[in-house]
């Protein structure tokens, strides 16, 4: 039986080995933390999000980003600092901001999302996962004219795309959430897409991650991933780049040799780390987002909204778990620093004062931050991993690996985007050809 290592326990890492061990493979997951989950995958904003494609790279986001610059707590910061790799990034990143390139980007990711979303539904029918799931569809609302108007293209694109947001009128946005009423006097519009979802990822990843051991995938937990190490040389005198072993310290003792016929990097940020030293340039820059989970108020239950909501205008996210109000966004360019800026914090729980007050408990805030791999693009890299630059669609067929795969980079929709990719990887490492019109990395 062929032998696959993942390399990550996040919600992609989680479910490439799910898909990975349902065709049939040997898995073992491999994750430095001791439990899955438990980093950008712990508190994230919980939406499964088809409808929330407008890559970040766009026309309009250069302006904006420049009058944020100095604002500590603008939806986007991002921090000058002496990094040439962050610099080199962001150059990376204006080079996507023109109109042809964010609607290229658009398009894929409303595929894969559509692709994905799909894989998610089909899992939890056939497994009957449970991880406070809503069903309730996804709303934009606007508190901002121009915010609005600037919605209605992706909007309309998204249609032609397969994706089913519509602009909704105020009336229609109350009607399907009646938290919103208090507030109605202050929105401009709204956007609305049914079959759009939400829940809880780390529940997900870690009840996905029981079925994955159930079914015999081996997780190696409190394990640190060293190095990839590359084979000297070739039976056939080939110049193919392969992956001999790789090197893990268990529980942080001795560094040891572990191998495995096949790997996927499933590593998020980190794996631009371990893939540089093997002449694999990833450009994946880490963006910080801050989360804030809220205790609903148990005497006003239904002044929190069920529906799950985004605030464009503020980059704010909103999903019902149970009890709580996630309330995730806002993107920090600050390196791998993981440190919570009070001020950044503070501006989450004053927007969700302005829009909920009486829905929720202000005083029972839990912040939490963590970082989001981004590709200038927004668009995940998946695939088969060939040295030089990588980016969604590139070949290298001379130098492409026989036995890394990548599936990273996956920004701010990894949670939307993690059934999809991992379904796509199992595929590809069958050697079938996923039904997804995708731009996939050496293939």
């Amino acid at each position: 039986m062929t032998h696959i290592a993942v390399l990550g326990a996040g919600v992609v890492g989680v479910t490439t080995a799910w898909y990975l061990r349902q065709a049939g493979f040997e898995v073992t997951v491999i994750e430095r933390e001791s439990a899955p989950a438990m980093q950008t995958s712990f508190a994230n904003g919980g939406q499964i999000s088809v409808s929330h494609a407008t890559p970040w790279a766009n026309p309009a986001t250069p302006l904006k980003a420049f009058k944020w610059l100095m604002q500590e707590d603008a939806p986007l910061l991002y921090r000058l600092r002496a990094d040439p790799e962050q610099l080199k990034w962001g150059w990376q990143f204006l080079q996507q901001c023109t109109a042809k390139h964010a609607d290229d980007n658009l398009v894929q990711m409303v595929h894969l999302g559509l692709y994905s979303r799909s894989a998610l539904q089909q899992l939890r029918a056939e497994t009957g996962i449970e991880y406070e799931q809503q069903t309730r569809g996804i709303m934009h609302f606007y508190t901002g004219q121009a915010e609005f108007d600037s919605a209605i293209a992706p909007t309309k694109r998204m249609q032609d795309l397969g994706c089913e947001r519509y602009v909704i009128d105020i009336d229609t946005a109350v009607n399907l959430e009646p938290a919103l009423y208090p507030i109605a006097h202050k929105l401009v519009g709204a956007t609305y897409t049914s079959e759009d979802e939400s829940g809880n990822a780390h529940l997900f990843s870690q009840r996905l991650a029981k079925l994955c051991a159930d079914s015999g995938v081996k997780f190696l937990y409190d394990t640190d991933i060293v190095s990839l190490n590359l084979k000297s040389s070739t039976k056939d005198g080939s110049n193919t780049p392969h992956i001999d072993h790789i090197t893990i310290k268990p529980n942080h003792e001795k560094s040891e040799s572990f191998s495995a016929d096949s790997y996927v990097m499933a590593l998020g940020s980190y794996s631009v780390q371990l893939a540089k030293p093997l002449g694999i340039h990833l450009p994946i820059f880490p963006a910080k987002g801050y989360s804030a989970t809220y205790q609903v108020n148990p005497n006003n239950p239904n002044l929190a909204p069920f529906v799950s909501m985004i605030d464009d205008e503020f980059k704010l996210v909103m999903s019902r778990l149970d009890d709580k109000l996630r309330v995730a966004g806002t993107a920090e360019f600050n390196g791998y620093n993981l440190d919570l800026n009070p001020t950044r914090c503070q501006a989450i729980t004053r927007r969700i004062s302005q829009l909920f007050p009486k829905g929720i408990l202000l005083d029972s805030v839990k912040y939490w931050t963590g970082l989001r791999p981004m590709t200038p693009s927004n668009v995940p890299l998946i695939g088969q991993a060939h040295l030089g630059t990588v980016t969604h669609g590139s070949q290298n067929q001379s130098a492409t690996f026989d036995n890394l795969w990548l599936n990273t980079g996956h920004g701010t929709l990894g949670w939307t985007h993690s059934c999809g990719s991992a379904k796509a990887i199992s595929l590809l490492m069958q050697g079938q050809k996923p039904e997804v019109d995708f731009a996939f990395v050496g293939v």
